[in-house]
């Protein structure tokens, strides 16, 4: 400050303080927010670094092992193609049905006896472990045919089997032929016993039932088992052999519908109960009864004899 400076301010004392004190309150009013303002602001040297940027995987190629949720055998769900859903995974095949003791051991070389899926209609119609039995084997190959094949149960076809092998084999050798075929006259049918209405449902029902009416032989001849032109005898043995194998056996006598046929079953009752009803009946006579012999020539006429029995009559 120069030498006039001076003196003004010593002419005029008060006015110069004044002054100052009003330039030192304005300075205070614009120092004191900046330095607030520095003071909650924190350093720049405080504040934590940006974080970096970290680059993403490529696209897992084709040729890349298996993720370990595949190799833990999780199922991997495709990915949905647009305006197509994903497809979803094939429900594993249903266990195959377990194969009987019966179906193993009739082989081909007891029977040709397919299986045939199982059966249940109305009523308990039907069963499980069918086979359609169109043949038997002999013991030395040769085949007998089930005419129409039979659907029946697998332990019904074995005994039909087993019966013709041991016995009806050996007994038409007896007749000089062999069996060439088994007519079957029914077996299995979805119905009551008799065809009656309302009836209990037959064993035909289960098939668990065959109907025979006659045997073929390898020569031509039919023996039909409710035949009585066929030898006693003969009818006779066939009676033993079914009754000994079979549970239920039914032929003429036993009632009004088995008279052509002879019914075999192996029905299950209490107690193993059996019933064998077939009356093998007398041969039919070779000649008819003879006829009256010839009136003779001197008997009354006619007209007399009429007369002489109405005078009789009236007495």
């Amino acid at each position: 400050m120069n030498f006039s400076a001076r003196q003004g301010a010593r002419k005029w004392p008060v006015a110069g303080k004044m002054v100052t004190a009003v330039t030192a309150l304005a300075l205070a009013c614009l120092l004191v927010p900046q330095a607030a303002a520095r003071k909650k602001a924190p350093a720049v040297a405080d504040a934590p670094p940006q974080a970096a940027k970290v680059p993403l995987p490529r696209p897992r190629p084709p040729e890349a092992p298996q993720a370990a949720e595949e190799a833990r055998g999780e199922p991997e769900i495709p990915p949905a193609v647009e305006g197509k859903p994903a497809e979803q995974a094939t429900p594993p095949p249903p266990p195959a049905p377990q194969v009987s003791a019966c179906r193993q051991a009739l082989t081909e070389e007891i029977a040709i006896a397919p299986s045939v899926p199982a059966v249940h209609g109305p009523g308990g119609c039907g069963g499980d472990d069918l086979v359609l039995l169109s043949a038997i084997v002999l013991p030395d190959g040769k085949r007998v045919a089930v005419t129409p094949a039979a659907t029946l149960r697998c332990p019904m076809a074995s005994a039909i089997a087993d019966w013709v092998r041991s016995d009806i084999a050996p007994l038409t050798q007896k007749l000089g032929s062999e069996i060439a075929a088994l007519d079957n006259f029914d077996s299995f049918e979805c119905r009551g016993r008799n065809r009656i209405k309302g009836a209990p449902l037959s064993e035909h029902g289960k098939a668990n039932a065959l109907d025979v009416r006659a045997f073929k032989l390898a020569d031509g001849r039919s023996i039909g088992l409710t035949d009585r032109s066929q030898p006693r005898a003969l009818r006779e043995e066939v009676l033993h052999t079914v009754c000994a194998r079979f549970v239920t056996v039914l032929g003429p006598d036993s009632d009004w519908y088995h008279e052509d046929h002879i019914h075999l079953d192996l029905m299950e009752r209490r107690n193993s109960y059996r019933i064998c009803e077939w009356d093998v009946l007398d041969p039919l006579p070779a000649v008819a009864p003879l006829m009256p012999a010839e009136r003779p020539a001197d008997a009354p006429p006619r007209e007399v004899a009429k007369e002489e029995g109405a005078k009789d009559e009236e007495k």
